[in-house]
């Protein structure tokens, strides 16, 4: 394989990839509402001669390069989270802007610039003739990310019946190689009390009261250490041989963690006591840690325990149509995954980066300080819908994609020409590296 004719091709598809990307994020893109983005990457597809491209009944584009046996996918979620308050944009967050080395624009790092490089790494495999009865290639652009991480996935492997050989997700992993990431689930703990008038509250059972309580052991959960003498044990213990037998990984990853993030209560008038409350916990998850193991550990709780069949802990569900008016309803459970060090698709990657570019991050003159400063090889500190691919499917998963983690969610959002043309220049490498 000519690495260099593999770059040049990159590089000669900077214009391209600029206008494409731009393109996209000119239309909104919110999750449930990403009609223009599909439509915007379909045509791309079509006009790149991909061998077959589809859009399928939840709304994930689905584009097919190549006729080979074994399928290798490249995914990108293309929808957004919204723009938040304009007044702390630069720019207008959907014209953007472009300079000689940025494009500015909601999206362009979360995640649309990943389907860019997607799209034209699948373009030069068939311009260098490197696609070949080995492989096919599948790059999607699919829908509710944002909103439920993975939940396009359940649906393209469930029901679209396709379930590839491995895939890169292309998510921001600022120059790096992502071989993981932390899980999360969404809990819910409601509290059952009895109201009664303000000025006697005595009379009743105060809902909220109970709940202060509870949120009390919760934050122990994520502060507390995991000493012998410690009566909640914190989430740290996971990082201890003797609590987790996948302690190497949960290092790696990192410990997990639980923070309360929306509270509820029902009370019928302010001169009364409140006989409901609830509360919205975000949950993440190391290596070693389950659904069943997180709901198990708040109903351990001392004060879970002490207000008994008055709590009541579960885990959320997802049922928001999609763009379509699909609706496949999911638990709010986004399993820890992470792929071994030493597994043939960490290697093969590697090997493509490292022919292309050497044996560290690259970037511009404003990302090289941090990006040389981190393992080439590392995880994602967000979750991404390797939660389905590999967390709920056993489907291995990495991650190489252009623009940065600190750029997702924040206003004036931007990604790196340079990124988009390097991630182009690595997908085309890989398939055939993967395959020989």
């Amino acid at each position: 394989m000519d690495f260099n004719k593999i770059k040049e091709a990159a590089k000669n598809y900077e214009p391209e990839m600029t206008k494409f990307l731009r393109d996209i994020v000119k239309f909104p893109g919110e999750s449930c509402d990403e009609k223009a983005h599909i439509d915007r990457i379909a045509e791309e597809m079509r006009k790149l001669d991909f061998d077959k491209v589809e859009i399928d009944p939840q709304g994930n584009v689905l584009g097919y390069m190549g006729t080979g046996e074994k399928l290798i996918g490249f995914d990108a979620h293309i929808d957004t989270v919204g723009i938040g308050n304009l007044d702390n944009w630069t720019f207008d967050p959907y014209e953007g802007y472009e300079s000689d080395e940025e494009i500015g624009g909601r999206g362009t790092s979360d995640q649309c610039g990943g389907i860019v490089s997607a799209v034209y790494g699948a373009k030069i495999m068939k311009d260098l003739g490197l696609l070949s009865d080995k492989y096919t290639v599948l790059v999607t652009g699919t829908v509710q990310e944002e909103d439920c991480d993975g939940l396009c996935w359940q649906y393209i492997i469930n029901e679209d019946k396709v379930r590839p050989e491995f895939v890169v997700s292309t998510e921001p992993t600022d120059g790096g190689i992502y071989r993981g990431q932390r899980g999360r689930m969404e809990i819910r703990i409601d509290v059952k009390g009895v109201s009664c008038h303000g000025s006697a509250p005595e009379r009743g059972d105060n809902a909220i009261y109970k709940m202060a309580d509870i949120l009390q052991d919760v934050r122990a959960l994520n502060e507390n250490d995991a000493a012998e003498d410690t009566k909640i044990k914190g989430l740290v213990k996971m990082l201890d041989e003797a609590f987790n037998p996948n302690w190497k990984e949960a290092n790696f990853l990192g410990r997990g963690t639980v923070t309360t993030s929306q509270i509820f209560y029902t009370s019928p008038s302010r001169c009364a006591v409140a006989d409901s409350c609830s509360v919205s916990l975000d949950r993440r998850m190391t290596a070693g840690e389950t659904w069943e193991s997180c709901l198990d550990e708040i109903r351990a709780l001392p004060s879970v325990q002490k207000y008994g069949d008055d709590v009541t802990v579960s885990m959320y569900d997802y049922d928001r149509p999609s763009y379509t008016g699909c609706v496949y309803p999911i638990e709010c459970y986004f399993p820890t995954w992470v792929i071994p060090e030493d597994h043939a698709v960490t290697k093969a990657l590697e090997e493509a980066y490292k022919g292309l570019y050497g044996e560290e991050r690259i970037g511009t003159a404003e990302t090289i300080e941090m990006r040389k400063a981190r393992p080439l090889t590392d995880k994602w500190t967000f979750s991404t819908n390797g939660v389905s691919i590999m967390g709920r499917n056993g489907i291995p998963c990495i991650g190489f994609g252009p623009g940065a983690e600190a750029q997702a969610h924040a206003p004036n959002e931007k990604t790196w020409k340079q990124d988009l043309v390097v991630c182009a220049a690595v997908y085309a490498a890989l398939p055939t590296i993967y395959c020989k």
